[in-house]
């Protein structure tokens, strides 16, 4: 029945459900608690020591790093459970007999199915599941566009632009919204891209002649409980030792150049505005200075020198400035722009004053910035691009070597440049 076309599919698709369930749904509360004590830890370091570079090295650095790495686990562990159970019960091997026809045709191995599906609740897991894949060429075919899939880091990007400049319709007699149709639209872009750039990638950098696929289909038996625990402690244990300090360390070197240069005189008036001003204006002032070290900030002056570069895509330095600090994980963006148009860092992506500052927003001459060509545009660039440190660290730990990494790196930013591009200058073209 598992192997068989029809019923062995349907099968498939119910366990693929519920792992995706799973990833998605039964690790939110897991990942609420790790940014919930994230959070209390910053509010506690926060109320502990004096305002200046100590607090913030440790609140925004440090202890945000280790919050960017500790949160992938509890994802991380549910689908080693899934796979080391799967796997031990005799089921993973019927999977690869199924699927294996379909992904064959795009040149993937019928193992890949499971990484690629992963991938749309966090690439990291996903690239750690190919490890099931024996043939070396069809498992970095997997591990490279694995990421292409959106993740759940996507999602904040999606919300915010979505509900920001989409039009709220509905569509056949109000049973889809256009914001709707929109979102699943750029869930399956990624999908659309992987494809041809998996039958690209086998027939040149990873080309050879295909495996037979000779498969021995074990006899089902209870999985051992022991086994499962122990592959999910060591696959956690060696994603948090070997990744987290990279991720640690990058996330420290972009704290340091979104807060630095410190200018004493700048500081001096910063404070003494603080003095004068009323309390019930000393938040908003304390959000307006952030927002002016950042626009100093040695991030705020790459953004300035890579403006020329994101003209064409209608960006403006913000923009180019929120992108880059959104290297380390894609939903930092959200918190960028919320510091970068003096709202502070704690907004969300269903922030109303966060959509009103976006739409209100113009060039010098008083021209809207986030047009819908320009909103569609970045979505389409974060739907393609590689922004996510954690997941070029797990490529580097996997393959053992950082030449996939970056070529993962560079593939996807061009692709997600030239999306990015397109989309724009058709959108202008055509009047929206």
């Amino acid at each position: 029945i598992l192997t068989d076309r029809i019923y062995g599919t349907l099968a498939f698709a119910v366990v693929m459900w519920v792992l995706f369930e799973a990833l998605f749904s039964w690790s939110d509360p897991f990942i609420g608690m790790i940014e919930d004590a994230t959070s209390a830890l910053q509010g506690m370091v926060t109320t502990v020591l004096p305002v200046g570079p100590i607090q913030d090295l440790l609140v925004n650095g440090v202890i945000a790093g280790v919050g960017n790495v500790v949160v992938f686990v509890p994802q991380i562990a549910l689908l080693f459970v899934f796979i080391a159970f799967l796997e031990d019960l005799g089921y993973l091997a019927r999977v690869a007999f199924i699927i294996d026809r379909l992904m064959g045709r795009i040149g993937l191995h019928g193992k890949a199915f499971v990484p690629m599906l992963s991938g749309f609740a966090c690439a990291i897991p996903g690239i750690m599941a190919a490890r099931t894949i024996e043939d070396r060429r069809d498992r970095l075919t997997t591990i490279l566009v694995a990421p292409l899939m959106s993740c759940s880091a996507r999602l904040p990007v999606y919300v915010l632009f979505i509900g920001a400049f989409v039009p709220v319709h509905t569509l056949l007699g109000g049973l889809l919204s256009l914001q709707a149709l929109v979102l699943l639209a750029f869930y399956g872009l990624g999908m659309l891209i992987a494809i041809p750039v998996a039958w690209l990638l086998k027939r040149t950098l990873l080309k050879g002649d295909p495996p037979p696929f000779l498969l021995e289909l074990p006899s089902y038996k209870t999985p051992n409980p022991r086994t499962v625990l122990l592959r999910v402690y060591y696959s956690g244990r060696a994603f948090v030792v070997r990744a987290g300090s990279i991720i640690l360390a990058t996330t420290i070197a972009m704290w340091a150049l979104a807060y630095f240069p410190r200018d004493a005189g700048v500081a001096k008036r910063h404070a003494i505005e603080r003095q004068a001003a009323a309390p019930s204006t000393l938040d908003a002032l304390q959000k307006q200075h952030a927002a002016e070290w950042v626009a100093h900030s040695y991030l705020g002056q790459a953004g300035r020198i890579i403006e020329p570069v994101v003209r064409p895509l209608g960006w403006d330095w913000r923009i180019g400035m929120a992108v880059i600090a959104s290297f380390p994980a894609r939903e930092i963006i959200v918190s960028a722009l919320g510091t970068i148009y003096s709202l502070g860092d704690s907004e969300d992506e269903e922030s109303t004053s966060l959509h009103t500052v976006l739409a209100t927003a113009t060039w010098p001459d008083g021209r809207p910035i986030y047009t819908l060509p320009v909103t569609l545009s970045i979505m389409v660039f974060f739907a393609l691009c590689a922004q996510c440190l954690s997941t070029l660290v797990v490529m580097q730990k996997e393959t053992g070597s950082w030449g996939w990494p970056l070529l993962g790196f560079a593939y996807m930013t061009i692709l997600a440049y030239c999306g990015a591009l397109i989309i724009y200058q058709l959108g202008t073209a055509l009047g929206f």
